[in-house]
């Protein structure tokens, strides 16, 4: 249905609400009926042959049972050809999705929902819709090419529908063709899920600072702790304790948020060829995301056949055409967020007499006002004044009209180009890949890499900024030109760790290197170490390996890092045996199991101790009230946790409570009231809790959606601080292990479907493997269906 330009539809909504009761009822009969044939008509073309204008040469898509493609052609355009078009007919309505998210313009798709009216108004303030046409304006001819097979695949996929994308008809909307800027937009989706995009880290520890003083506030966010297990053995000092509070105590009691989420980040390691059989380097990746239907990856193997053959395996980006992580024969390679640091808050200080300039080193200067207009559909179109310094857009204004800015890569006139994930799909070796890892620009990830000769490293994909004058960690003014970035790191100063001595690699979003290499890579906010601690102890338990004993790390859910909260819940609750209702939780406690198994009782509740304390806690400290959303500046707070529960620091006992028992007493009777609301300890299982909650976009604003696309609800086992990470909605996109060259023996997981049409023969295939932990083949199976797409005019 055709749209008029401040996004209503033409549907008389007036009219149609006057044919009464029997009108609707007829209308609603007649769109059922719509529905259901345009989802038959919609579902992708699996066989036959399609001629597709563009092409150079024929591609084969041949299918296997799951509907995992291997697609085989004469070049790498068109290849990506070939690869849109698969994309569009499977995935569009999440492409869309994608896209928009990055520009600000779900609403325009989903309406004026306030979630999605602030997001939009989010993200507009950094005009990626803009960047992402001089990205393209400026890519290299190769990389352009590559960019225009994708896009005219993308759209004569979609045109082939025989209807458009179910949802849309849902929605009421035709879905719009895909552009150059929107495969860009597409990786800035990415940057925006994974990084600090406004240096938002920066000013709540700058807040932290103030409320605490620099002795307190060094001690709750430390910059590491023993808890690290970086890969060159380095560790931090623990700062020192104080002795008492600097700021006058309030008496008002905290809050507790029920759960602070998880860290948005993944798992991955390798071990060198002296550790294998077949002495290739075998990697394992999980990359750790939301997961909703039918899921962030879409599954390809991509042939090249003749003088430029390549052959390689893995996940893609839908609206991207290339792998994002898998091997090539040659190399494997996966990733990890990095969290390092890649934005910084920029305080301007405005000039006297002139309150719309600021001062920068050149002297004064004005900001520049850019009006965005948000269109959400069946609404009125709003105006946003987006305002802009040399150093990036201003994303605060505080009481006073002090004005922030933020300084990111993702604002970088180059930040994305495709040579990274092209050039790893041809990558001979780690020294090649390394090579191409520092001039790929891309969310910066930890890579991983290993090579069939053996050889295995990581470092960090994408640009680093080369700070002068600061270290990151706060906002400050750069005025007077002693602070600032001198642009990138030049690819030799990135940091590299290459084939060590023990012939391990291991990544899982925590600190990796210190000393120099910590100080160039800056702090974005990394993890604590437990997890990542975790899958060391289990790389350094054996001299050999073999995929299956990478599985058996990845799926590895015991909760070693809530010991510690075992041992104290058991301790205090003992002493309080005369409370009926805390005596009840002795035995699931004592007989815990140290595992997120779901039939745990006593994994939960020492769970929900540990969150009750922290949260109380930190927010007594602050003066804060109300449930605190998550805070990346404390996510190394287990350390200084731990210190405090252990020492009991008469002169840090939390405003708020008369003593350390106090706190202790108001955390267990929280968990207490939460195991008896939820009808007793047998009840209050870790698996009750722990579902896997995936669900199609829409089921959101239209549960209906999720009877014709969500998989069976399941509870799963793992958590956030431990190998096996799993939450509702969250958890590995997709697990794997391989060594290039041995690819047969490989295997792979992935939640949710292929395929976004619930009408697909393989819809949701491969996802009961992925919870139960089952393995499956890395390659594609045999062909069950076969498509070829030839030139046409």
């Amino acid at each position: 249905m055709a749209r008029r330009r401040n996004g209503r539809t033409g549907f008389g909504w007036g009219r149609a609400l006057g044919y009464g009761v029997a009108g609707i009822g007829g209308l609603l009969v007649l769109a059922a009926g719509a529905f259901t044939i345009n989802l038959t008509l919609s579902k992708p073309t699996l066989e036959g042959t399609l001629a597709l204008k563009g092409l150079a040469g024929p591609v084969s898509v041949t299918r296997d049972a799951q509907g995992v493609p291997t697609l085989e052609g004469g070049s790498r355009a068109d290849l990506a050809h070939a690869l849109g078009f698969l994309h569009a007919q499977e995935r569009y309505f999440q492409m869309d999705l994608i896209r928009r998210a990055a520009a600000g313009e779900l609403s325009g798709l989903l309406g004026p929902i306030g979630p999605v009216l602030d997001l939009d108004k989010g993200r507009r303030i950094h005009r990626l819709r803009h960047r992402a046409a001089q990205v393209v304006a400026t890519a290299p001819a190769d990389q352009k090419q590559v960019l225009d097979a994708y896009v005219a695949g993308v759209n004569q996929g979609l045109e082939a529908l025989g209807g458009r994308p179910f949802e849309y008809s849902l929605l009421m909307a035709a879905p719009q063709p895909w552009k150059a800027e929107d495969t860009i937009l597409a990786a800035y989706a990415m940057y925006l899920d994974l990084q600090d995009e406004d240096a938002l880290g920066e000013r709540i520890r700058a807040q932290a600072l103030a409320q605490l003083g620099p002795e307190m506030a060094g001690f709750l966010y430390p910059r590491g702790t023993p808890l690290d297990a970086a890969i060159d053995g380095t560790s931090f000092p623990e700062p020192p304790m104080p002795a008492a509070l600097a700021t006058p105590a309030t008496t008002k009691a905290a809050m507790v948020d029920p759960d602070p989420g998880p860290t948005l980040g993944s798992n991955s390691w390798a071990v060198g060829g002296a550790l294998t059989e077949n002495g290739a380097a075998l990697v394992a990746d999980d990359m750790h995301l939301g997961i909703a239907v039918p899921g962030t990856w879409y599954r390809a193997r991509l042939r090249i056949t003749g003088t430029d053959a390549m052959d390689a395996t893995g996940v893609t980006l839908p609206g991207t055409p290339a792998l994002v992580a898998g091997s090539n024969g040659k190399i494997a390679w996966g990733y990890t967020n990095s969290y390092i640091d890649t934005s910084d808050s920029v305080i301007l200080e405005p000039v006297e007499g002139a309150p719309d300039q600021y001062k920068t080193p050149d002297g004064p200067k004005a900001l520049t006002r850019t009006t965005e207009r948000i269109c959400p559909a069946w609404a009125d179109c709003q105006d946003l004044v987006v305002e802009e310094s040399i150093w990036g857009p201003v994303v605060e204004t505080r009481p006073d009209g002090t004005k922030i800015a933020v300084r990111w890569t993702g604002h970088e006139p180059d930040a994305i180009n495709l040579a990274g994930l092209l050039g790893l799909e041809r990558a001979d070796s780690v020294a090649t890949a390394i090579t191409i890892a520092h001039v790929a620009r891309q969310p910066q990830q930890n890579l991983v890499v290993g090579d069939a000769a053996g050889n295995v490293a990581w470092t960090v994909i994408g640009a680093v900024p080369a700070r002068f004058g600061h270290d990151g960690s706060l906002p400050a003014s750069w005025a007077d030109g002693t602070r600032g970035w001198n642009g990138m790191l030049p690819p030799d100063q990135v940091p590299v760790v290459l084939n060590p001595d023990h012939h391990r690699i291991w990544t899982a979003n925590a600190r990796i290197v210190g000393g120099e290499a910590y100080d160039k890579l800056g702090d974005g906010g990394y993890d604590m170490g437990a997890r990542q601690g975790q899958i060391r102890d289990g790389l350094l338990a054996r001299d050999r390996f073999a995929p299956a004993d990478m599985l058996a790390i990845q799926l590895d859910d015991r909760g070693l890092a809530l010991e510690f909260w075992q041992a104290q819940m058991l301790t205090a609750l003992e002493a309080r045996q005369g409370d009926a209702a805390l005596a009840a939780l002795t035995p699931s406690v004592r007989d815990w199991g140290r595992r997120a198994a779901v039939d745990s009782s006593g994994y939960r509740i020492v769970r929900a101790f540990r969150t009750s304390v922290s949260q109380k806690l930190y927010s007594a400290y602050l003066g804060l009230e109300g449930p605190q959303a998550r805070n990346r500046a404390a996510s190394q707070q287990e350390a200084p946790l731990r210190r405090l529960l252990t020492d009991r620091p008469a002169g840090l006992v939390p405003p708020g409570y008369k003593d350390w028992d106090a706190l202790l007493d108001a955390a267990l009777t929280e968990v207490a009231g939460q195991v008896t609301e939820a009808g007793g300890a047998a009840a209050f299982t870790w698996g009750a809790r722990n579902t896997a909650q995936i669900h199609h976009p829409l089921a959101r604003i239209l549960a209906p959606v999720g009877w014709l696309t969500d998989p069976p609800e399941q509870a799963l086992p793992g958590d956030t601080m431990m190998p096996r990470v799993q939450g509702p909605g969250f958890g590995a996109s997709q697990r794997f292990a391989v060594s290039p060259g041995h690819e047969e023996e490989a295997y792979f997981h992935m939640p949710g479907s292929q395929s976004g049409h619930p009408l697909s023969p393989y819809y949701l295939l491969g996802h009961d493997d992925w919870a139960q932990g089952r393995p499956t083949p890395f390659l594609p199976g045999a062909a069950r269906w076969t498509l070829t797409l030839q030139p046409g005019t």
